[in-house]
């Protein structure tokens, strides 16, 4: 997830073509030519990296008609059937390590879920603005970080295998726009050499651990298609292998969807790949359920209000959007992270820090689920 700054930034509103019972029409591309556009969204993914917290502090979670259910059935019956999981190296809260991954990873695989397996190679948050190494790789050269990655990739990866949940995706990096492990896998004066020597680390071992287990490398470019092309060109450039184009998408950070729309044909049709919206999200109320500001406040886009009917209008167009561009999957950052004690913004500080996605949840603050969201094929 992107931990920009909670002010708007580019609300652009403009569609391109007409929404109709609500399904965007567009009508140009970048080259001008129509995309052909993927029948279904085969991943329709929920990022439920949080929930095991939640689920340990007692947090309950109820259906539309308000019965108490498993939030992952709740989930499944209004069309998930992919789970993403962050795994960090050594956090400070003993959650989203490699051994809480392993239990989630049994929990969804059971329930007949396929797992992504998010690697953000730090013990916090990585995204656009921060790749922190983990406390363990600090001091390390760019050779040793090689030998790093390779090293955790493939151990998470064998060990997911081995208790018979074997990985679905993968996704070397979270958000990498710019790089990660900095500063020396960060991408400084167009130099991608660095970076690229990482991410091939990433790959070998993913497909050491199954070779036909596909690999993401995301970034949150779903903003500009000049960043997106210089990212991937970068990588491409370098030799660097990727199975799956990923991007985040909020509305409020990364514009109009008529621009999401041009970016997803560029680059499935640039690079020869599926695209997948891995991270999007929308409020349903403007309110903060803590003291925590919350990251997402008062922006919201597309004329569309900050409500339970908002929201779940927003994700209908998203998916819209990216089915008719022809992307394959589109996953809900954190739908079941609501305001629940305890379950804290901060690895560093889980108890002592509240949740900034309160409102961006599709559970509202006594857990009971939007009665309007779905994901669809």
């Amino acid at each position: 997830m992107s931990t920009h700054p909670a002010t708007p930034h580019r609300l652009r509103r403009a569609l391109i073509g007409a929404v109709t019972a609500g399904i965007l029409v567009a009508s140009t591309t970048l080259g001008g030519t129509p995309a052909s556009a993927a029948n279904t969204l085969s991943m329709r993914g929920a990022d439920v990296s949080s929930l095991q917290r939640s689920l340990d502090l007692g947090a309950k979670y109820y259906d539309a008609g308000g019965a108490a259910r498993d939030p992952l059935d709740i989930l499944k019956s209004v069309g998930v059937n992919y789970v993403r999981l962050r795994v960090w190296n050594n956090p400070i809260s003993g959650y989203n390590n490699k051994s809480k991954v392993l239990g989630q990873a049994r929990v969804a695989k059971a329930k007949g879920l396929k797992v992504l397996i998010d690697f953000h190679y730090s013990d916090t948050w990585a995204d656009p603005g921060k790749q922190y190494k983990p406390a363990a790789w600090a001091g390390h050269s760019l050779s040793q970080l090689r030998s790093d990655v390779y090293a955790f990739t493939y151990d998470v990866c064998a060990s997911l295998r081995g208790q018979g949940t074997t990985p679905d995706s993968v996704q070397i990096g979270n958000e990498i726009n710019v790089g990660m492990l900095w500063n020396e896998g960060k991408v400084v004066n167009n130099d991608f050499a660095p970076l690229a020597g990482l991410l091939k680390q990433g790959y070998n071992a993913t497909k050491a651990c199954g070779s036909g287990i596909p690999v993401m490398i995301h970034t949150a470019n779903a903003d500009s298609n000049a960043n997106a092309r210089w990212f991937y060109d970068g990588i491409r450039a370098q030799g660097v292998q990727w199975d799956i184009t990923a991007l985040s998408y909020y509305c409020m950070w990364h514009g109009s969807l008529s621009n999401l729309y041009n970016n997803i044909v560029d680059v499935r049709g640039r690079y020869g790949k599926p695209v997948v919206i891995v991270e999007t999200a929308y409020p349903f109320t403007r309110n903060n359920a803590d003291s925590e500001p919350n990251a997402i406040g008062d922006a919201t886009c597309d004329g569309i209000s900050a409500t339970w009917a908002g929201q779940a209008q927003e994700f209908d167009w998203v998916q819209n959007t990216a089915r008719n561009a022809g992307a394959v999957g589109v996953f809900y950052w954190e739908p079941t992270w609501y305001a629940v004690n305890g379950n804290g913004w901060d690895p560093a500080n889980i108890n002592g820090t509240g949740n900034q996605w309160d409102n961006m949840a599709v559970f509202d603050w006594s857990g009971r689920v939007n009665p309007g969201v779905r994901w669809t094929p």
